[in-house]
């Protein structure tokens, strides 16, 4: 496995001690990042100077969130595991490096005429 942090990984290590070194052993983000969804939209607003906080995979976030991406994409994109890219994404939100545009909740408009809409549609079945 090749890409930012492959030096923490070898054969016998496995991925697990990899993960566990990313994130210095924390399977959760900062406060401010426990609720970054697969869907929420991440980008860099910032470019930190280099310090012991920010490691290779920080900087390798950064660089792919010039454009906006999502945090599944962000995962997929440079091969970590979910819950990683969630503590990292926590790591740089803290730090003011990234900024993020959350899902919505919104309820569904229901209107009257949907429910009928429906209630018709289920009656021609």
């Amino acid at each position: 496995m090749t890409g930012p942090g492959s030096e923490w990984l070898d054969e016998e290590a496995g991925p697990l001690v990899r993960a566990y070194a990313l994130t210095g052993g924390r399977a959760r983000p900062a406060t401010r990042g426990e609720d970054l969804e697969m869907i929420t939209v991440v980008v860099t607003v910032g470019r930190p100077a280099p310090s012991p906080e920010i490691g290779p995979e920080h900087l390798a976030i950064l660089d792919l969130c010039r454009t906006a991406q999502s945090v599944a994409e962000i995962s997929a994109r440079l091969g970590l595991p979910l819950v990683v890219v969630r503590v990292l994404l926590g790591d740089l939100l803290t730090r003011g490096h990234i900024a993020v545009r959350r899902p919505e909740e919104r309820a569904p408009d229901v209107t009257q005429k949907l429910l009928r809409e429906v209630l018709h549609g289920l009656e021609r079945l």
